[in-house]
């Protein structure tokens, strides 16, 4: 029993010397395992009983900056220039007048204002005896190139007379008459008549220098036609 129990620690003696100083390392194991810690300084033993110590929340990252609105559309450039306005004519003068100024190519640059004027005075041939001789003037007229009259129908003391025209002022209706004498019109003649009158003014806006000037030049060229910087009234 005495040499049983000797063998045994001399046996645990030679196991504990080979394993300590001659058995070979774990091949699994690595040798320098601190060397190969991340932020080994960071490492922290804790005792028993203690908490573990709070993990820092990562920052919350920045929102990405909104990009930036597109800038609105610049408005449209306003047409620059002046607004003039011609005139004034009568419903039936005023497509005539128009088309006057088509080799402007105005475009949407041009429009009307329509209004009411009191005329003060007319350029007229006076009554004839029925219509048939009323009519028989008008014929004359035409003949000689004139388009804008209108027979006299009403019921009054003008009735069968050929009006030839109404305006403002008698210095416009003695340029009318002058032009219906320049056409051999003999009969025609000047007189007073106040009576409303539905009238046509062209408008033309954004008219620069260059543009006044024609339009200055188509004007001189209708005898009693204005030609004015655009007035306040809508069109």
């Amino acid at each position: 029993m005495r040499a049983l129990f000797l063998f045994l620690v001399l046996a645990n003696v030679a196991f504990f010397a080979w394993s300590r100083y001659f058995s070979p390392g774990d091949a699994g194991a690595d040798p320098l395992p601190l060397t190969r810690q991340i932020e080994p300084e960071q490492l922290h033993i804790l005792s028993a009983g203690e908490p573990p110590p709070a993990v820092p929340k990562p920052a919350a990252q920045a929102p990405a900056p909104a990009a930036a609105a597109t800038p609105a559309p610049a408005p449209a450039a306003a047409v620059s220039g002046n607004c003039l306005e011609w005139g004034s004519f009568t419903l039936v003068d005023a497509p005539k007048m128009e088309k006057a100024l088509e080799p402007l190519a105005l475009g949407g640059r041009l429009a009307q204002r329509r209004t009411e004027e009191l005329a003060g005075w007319w350029v007229f041939i006076p009554p004839q005896a029925n219509r048939q001789g009323a009519l028989k003037k008008a014929a004359e007229l035409k003949a000689r190139g004139v388009e804008d009259y209108f027979v006299v129908a009403d019921d009054n003391q003008y009735r069968w007379a050929v009006s030839l025209g109404v305006f403002r002022s008698e210095d416009a209706a003695q340029a009318r008459l002058n032009a219906l004498r320049a056409k051999g019109v003999r009969s025609a003649q000047v007189g007073p008549r106040e009576t409303m009158v539905p009238k046509v003014w062209l408008q033309v806006r954004g008219a620069d220098g260059a543009l006044e000037a024609r339009l200055r030049d188509i004007a001189r060229q209708v005898e009693g036609s204005d030609l004015k910087a655009c007035s306040a009234e809508k069109v």
